[in-house]
C-alpha cells in the first residue's frame, strides 16, 4: 500500500504508514473488543506501541465516524463503537494488516480498555496526615464502595506504585482478598 500517513513516532518495523491500513486497524480493534473504546487513549496507545501516528489515528476516527463505520458512544468519555458497517470493513479487510500488528494493537487496546474501565470503577486518594502518607483504594459498584483499603505507605512514590497495581487488576485483587479472608 502507498505510504500516505504521517510517520512521526512510528516504528519502521511493524508500523503502519497507510491511512487505509490505519482505518482498517481501528475498525478491527473496535469490532474485536465490541465495547466502547476511548478514542484519544487508542490514539495514544497505538502511537506509544509504534504502530501508528496519534494524529493519523485521531483523523481516521473522525473520518470513520463521518463515513458511518464508527459511532460516538459517549461524548464525555470520548468513547466509540464500531457500527455494522465498521464490523464489515474489519472482517472483509483484516487480511491486509500484518498479523503481528493486529495482535500487538489488539493486546494493547484490550489492556487500555481494561484500565479505562478500572479507573471509572475505582476511587483512589493519596493523603497526608501529619508526617505520614496514606493511600485509600476503593472499588466502586453503582456509585457505592464495596471494598476500601487504606494503607500507610513510605512516600508518594510508593503510593503511586500501589495505585498503578490497583488499577491494573482490581477484580483480581478483590477476589484474592476475599479468598484470604474466608480461608
Amino acid at each position: 500500500m502507498e505510504k500516505d500517513a504521517v510517520s512521526a513516532g512510528v516504528s519502521e518495523i511493524g508500523g503502519l504508514f497507510s491511512t487505509t491500513e490505519i482505518r482498517v486497524l481501528i475498525c478491527y480493534i473496535l469490532s474485536s473488543i465490541n465495547e466502547p473504546v476511548p478514542g484519544r487513549l487508542l490514539a495514544d496507545i497505538l502511537h506509544f506501541e509504534g504502530i501508528a501516528n496519534c494524529f493519523e489515528v485521531n483523523d481516521s476516527i473522525d473520518y470513520l465516524c463521518k463515513k458511518g463505520q464508527l459511532k460516538l458512544y459517549d461524548q464525555a468519555d470520548d468513547t466509540y463503537i464500531a457500527t455494522n458497517s465498521g464490523k464489515d470493513v474489519a472482517e472483509t479487510l483484516k487480511s491486509v494488516l500484518p498479523f503481528t500488528v493486529k495482535n500487538q494493537a489488539l493486546a494493547a487496546a484490550l489492556k487500555m480498555v481494561s484500565r479505562f474501565k478500572n479507573t471509572k470503577e475505582t476511587d483512589i486518594k493519596i493523603s497526608r496526615e501529619g508526617d505520614k502518607t496514606f493511600i485509600t483504594c476503593s472499588a466502586i459498584d453503582n456509585g457505592e464502595a464495596f471494598m476500601s483499603i487504606k494503607l500507610l505507605v513510605t512516600d508518594e512514590e510508593q503510593a503511586l506504585f500501589i495505585k498503578e497495581k490497583f488499577l491494573s487488576d482490581t477484580a483480581r485483587l478483590y477476589s484474592e482478598i476475599i479468598e484470604l479472608l474466608t480461608k
